[in-house]
């Protein structure tokens, strides 16, 4: 393909050289650059791409895309943009002949419940028939093949390159989480959605490299409805009346409290499940959903939101929901023999975590043991207000470590007492997130609940110098067998 062609959505500020070169291939990893590559110069949150564009001409890269001015040594055709990572979404969506134009794809953004809803929808598309892929935080899956996920949404080109592997597998329709930082970054710029999904907005991701305030995190939001076709909005969420207003798109909402589109009633929550009537537009019934939690009930919603615009009908949907399962969203480590249960959750802000430990403590018939910990270089303000949140809720709250990343893990604990200080609730700090999950298990008691908070799905642990292998459903395992 030529360069020209590669750049029909972008408006360089200047073109050195020869716009008529054949592209063999594109990268913005300079070790990826070969024979005749374009490279694209990105600035990251560690390094900055420019500093490698000697090395990816060297390694043979023709043409260069620029946001700032740099000497090469070589023969090579330099395109200077305004951003560089908004042309490397232009490029790619050219260079794999724009797959998200041939896919139903539905893209789900909002705090909380990203990862739970696309799992919704998937399970529900699957029972009508349709052979769906998923890309998110948990895995990307093509069919039912599965691909670890390294952030909740790829970089733009990677994420043009799964989606057409997705269509050539079959895949007819995509379901995507669409984080800020993904809008922000433009790693879904060119990308087109059929329906775009909002489900929540609370405090979180401020701070470090993420959003400088919550202003910025919500216009990073709000720009997934740039992309779509029609919307779907939480009408609950406080701040619903401004996404809808600034929406270009047809809204349909749903909701609890308020009057929305799709609307739940009798709710009834379990210890393994939330049954509740929808009505809306298409349809009327009886809902039984197997994640537990009056949370799942919005996450429902925001399915049978989308699925009743694409048609599905109301068997199908209650199929799908029923058989729903969202690894490390309040699932159940298997304790064979043991008098408690140990429930394990990606809960890692205030309102999630309230959430699952308000949601357990109604059907506990023990006490409930909270461990959780809070991740560093990750807004502070967070933590106190952790720390209070399970000190009132949970009979023992277990202080512990989480992803320290570059902090003082000591500091991080610190910060999670101060709130909990305000309680009356029992602690105890154990910096050591193994020998934290081991006290719990050995101070439970028949009936008890222990919720292991904040690292669901993952499974991993970072500190400021490495990072480890960390499985919680392992370490759990590991306990009962004495192997730790």
């Amino acid at each position: 393909m030529l360069l020209r062609d590669l750049l029909k959505r972008i408006k360089p500020l200047e073109i050195k050289g020869n716009p008529d070169i054949e592209i063999r291939g594109v990268t913005y990893d300079s070790r990826k650059a070969l024979s005749g590559y374009l490279f694209v110069c990105i600035e990251g949150f560690q390094t900055d791409g420019h500093k490698y564009a000697q090395q990816a001409v060297d390694n043979g890269a023709t043409a260069l895309i620029v946001e700032k001015d740099i000497s090469i040594v070589g023969d090579v055709t330099f395109v200077k943009v305004r951003n560089s990572r908004e042309a490397l979404a232009a490029v790619s969506a050219e260079w794999f002949s724009n797959p998200s134009g041939d896919l139903n794809l539905i893209g789900i953004t909002g705090t909380k419940g990203k990862t739970t809803t696309t799992y919704m929808i998937k399970s529900i598309l699957e029972k009508a028939g349709h052979k769906t892929g998923l890309i998110g935080t948990v895995a990307n899956c093509i069919g039912s093949e599965k691909i670890p996920a390294r952030r909740t949404t790829p970089e733009s080109y990677d994420l043009n390159e799964m989606l057409e592997k997705m269509k050539d597998k079959g895949a007819d329709t995509v379901v995507m989480e669409v984080s800020s930082q993904g809008l922000k970054l433009h790693r879904v710029s060119f990308i087109e959605f059929d329906i775009g999904v909002f489900t929540n907005f609370s405090k979180d991701h401020i701070g470090g490299f993420e959003h400088p305030d919550m202003e910025d995190y919500l216009q990073s939001k709000l720009k997934l409805f740039t992309l779509c076709k029609r919307g779907v909005v939480n009408l609950d969420c406080s701040c619903a009346a401004r996404v809808i207003s600034s929406a270009p798109c047809r809204i349909t909402t749903y909701g609890i409290e308020k009057q929305a589109d799709v609307i739940a009633r009798n709710i009834e929550t379990h210890s393994d499940s939330v049954e509740f009537d929808v009505t809306a537009p298409w349809f009327e019934g009886r809902i039984k959903v197997s994640v537990p939690g009056y949370f799942s009930v919005y996450n429902a919603l925001a399915a049978i939101t989308v699925c009743g615009l694409k048609g599905i009908d109301f068997e199908r949907i209650k199929a799908g929901l029923l058989d729903v399962h969202v690894p490390g969203r309040a699932e159940v480590v298997p304790t064979p023999g043991k008098p408690y249960t140990v429930m394990i959750d990606y809960a890692h802000t205030p309102d999630s975590l309230e959430n699952i430990l308000s949601t357990v403590k109604e059907f506990a018939k023990g006490r409930l043991i909270s461990v959780f910990g809070c991740g560093g270089d990750r807004d502070r303000s967070k933590r106190p207000l952790m720390g209070e949140i399970s000190g009132r809720i949970a009979d023992l709250t277990i202080i512990t470590s989480d992803n320290p990343r570059t902090e003082d893990p000591v500091q991080i604990l610190k910060d999670i007492e101060e709130g909990i200080k305000k309680t009356n609730g029992e602690y105890v700090i154990i910096e050591d997130r193994t020998e934290a999950i081991r006290y719990a298990m050995n101070h439970a008691r028949n009936g008890d609940i222990i919720v292991l908070a904040g690292k669901g799905h993952e499974t991993y642990q970072i500190f400021k110098d490495k990072t480890i292998h960390y499985d919680e459903r392992e370490i759990v395992e590991g306990i009962l067998e004495g192997l730790i």
